[in-house]
């Protein structure tokens, strides 16, 4: 298995759930960690799980668990903090394919790491130059 970055909705799905829907999706996530490659969070994912969980949508559980992981160095849950390079990418994620900012700062971080995206997000599979997994 490869390095993968990961969508909120998927953060979402791992963090409260047994499982995730997709096998391809869960395949990813579970090969990543067995093999000792990382799983990206975009730190725009911990952003959106505030807003989510101000608005009840969503328990904290999810968001004191996603940052358990990643405090913990023996998780493959690593972190990617927006930058220039990610900002720069934003260019690259067609805005009419992809309207939400969030969602672009997901592809474009994706896009800068040259890793597969693991989304359900129909938009993001959308993307031509974005390797998606779902």
């Amino acid at each position: 298995m490869a390095d993968i970055v990961i969508d909120t909705n998927i953060v979402i799905w791992y963090f409260s759930g047994p499982r995730i829907r997709s096998a391809s999706a869960q395949s990813a996530i579970t090969g990543a960690q067995r093999s000792g490659n990382f799983i990206f969070v975009p730190s725009i994912n911990i952003v959106e799980l505030v807003y989510l969980i101000e608005r009840k949508r969503f328990d904290a559980n999810v968001l004191i668990k996603l940052r358990e992981a990643l405090d913990d160095d023996s998780t493959a849950f690593k972190l990617v903090e927006l930058n220039r390079q990610i900002a720069d990418e934003l260019e690259n994620v067609d805005r009419s394919i992809v309207a939400d900012m969030p969602d672009r700062i997901v592809a474009a971080t994706a896009l800068h790491l040259g890793m597969p995206l693991v989304t359900s997000d129909g938009n993001l599979h959308r993307l031509s130059n974005v390797q998606t997994i779902w």
